[in-house]
């Protein structure tokens, strides 16, 4: 039969009518830039994340840029991050004038080591970049206490986790600014690109929203150089409906995860996702490591229509516009392993039990 990797059409299925109704009172409206809808959004998002700020643009990239920017980062400041994440996390930083200095990952959660990140400090360094990969939240602590100490911004990458939590904060509330994607992949996802800012700093708020039209706090009147990277109305009607069902999706993965879990416990070559006890995994991605045979599942699914993807093949640090800083094979070790060895499952809230009983019968039928 097969399974996909996302099924959107599931989704609207469910909540067509709603997102219908929104989108046609938007072109009703003829208010399709900013405007009420996405005050409104924000004012719900910024509630749900737990910060007293959000600032809606036109893409999770954008919300990086940005956010850098806004949190004083610029030309020849360095950021720490992790090679392990998707290219915008690093050409963000490149894309400002910022250098991205790469520190690997655990090897459990496949997110930013604190450890390497303490390496990497030096009197360049301006700001810290966590990524909260697959939906779980980096080590915060570990990653605020080294900002503190050397007097460092952290800009959390959360476009992948929405919704996750650290000892009870949620993602986007951890740092001095928080970056989402709302691709529609995403947990939360719109009917094209868009993004958000979160912060509780003021000046951040109010520099991201100049940023975001031209450099511009009175039309027409530029204070600095800024991007058009606005929320798109029709954007914010369709996030706002999609919202109110966040938790619910969120918790419906979570059981996806954990009857991945039972199916997949004791399957040799086979190690499933880690949550840590003082994190909330909202499960962007399920992604397990199938170690020696992972060419072998992806054939297999390929053969019996199972969706699944690796994220991601190649880390940053091996991508052609960082070959100048001349790492090699090895470089990053914990990264490279995971690169070779993880893929993700399908995942999504509508998928039912008989369909992940044929994903892992395949996967069974490879390493067993």
């Amino acid at each position: 039969m097969g399974v996909p990797l996302l099924d959107l059409a599931a989704q609207y299925k469910e909540i067509g009518d709603e997102l219908n109704s929104a989108v046609l009172g938007i072109l009703e409206s003829g208010m399709f830039i900013l405007g009420p809808a996405v005050a409104e959004f924000e004012k719900n998002a910024a509630e749900y994340c737990g910060t007293k700020y959000s600032i809606g643009v036109a893409s999770g990239t954008d919300a990086l840029v940005i956010s850098l920017l806004a949190c004083g980062i610029g030309k020849g400041d360095e950021v720490i991050t992790t090679p392990f994440t998707f290219f915008a996390s690093a050409e963000a930083i490149s894309n400002i004038g910022a250098i991205p200095v790469f520190a690997d990952i655990k090897p459990d959660t496949f997110n930013i080591d604190p450890v390497e990140i303490e390496k990497k400090v030096t009197s360049k360094t301006r700001g810290i970049m966590p990524v909260h990969l697959y939906g779980q939240c980096a080590d915060n602590d570990a990653i605020k206490a080294i900002a503190d100490k050397h007097n460092l911004m952290i800009v959390e990458d959360a476009c992948q986790a929405i919704g996750s939590k650290y000892r009870r904060v949620k993602a986007g509330a951890l740092g001095n600014a928080g970056a989402f994607s709302f691709f529609p992949t995403k947990n939360l996802g719109g009917a094209g690109d868009g993004g958000l800012i979160t912060t509780n700093d003021e000046k951040i708020c109010e520099l991201s929203k100049k940023l975001r039209v031209h450099g511009s706090s009175k039309r027409y009147y530029h204070d600095t150089l800024g991007y058009n990277s606005r929320l798109d109305a029709l954007q914010a009607a369709v996030l706002n409906v999609k919202l109110k069902y966040l938790d619910s999706w969120n918790e419906n993965r979570r059981k996806n995860a954990a009857y991945y879990n039972q199916l997949l416990a004791g399957v040799e070559g086979v190690e499933t996702p880690i949550e840590t006890a003082d994190r909330y995994h909202i499960y962007h991605q399920y992604t397990i490591r199938v170690k020696g045979k992972r060419n072998d599942v992806q054939a297999a699914f390929a053969e019996n229509k199972i969706g699944h993807s690796i994220y991601y093949p190649l880390p940053i640090h091996l991508q052609t516009p960082y070959a100048y800083m001349g790492f090699g094979k090895g470089s990053f070790p914990v990264t490279e392993k995971a690169a070779d060895e993880v893929i993700s499952l399908p995942i999504y809230p509508e998928l039912t039990e008989s369909q992940m009983d044929e994903v892992v019968e395949v996967i069974k039928k490879v390493v067993g």
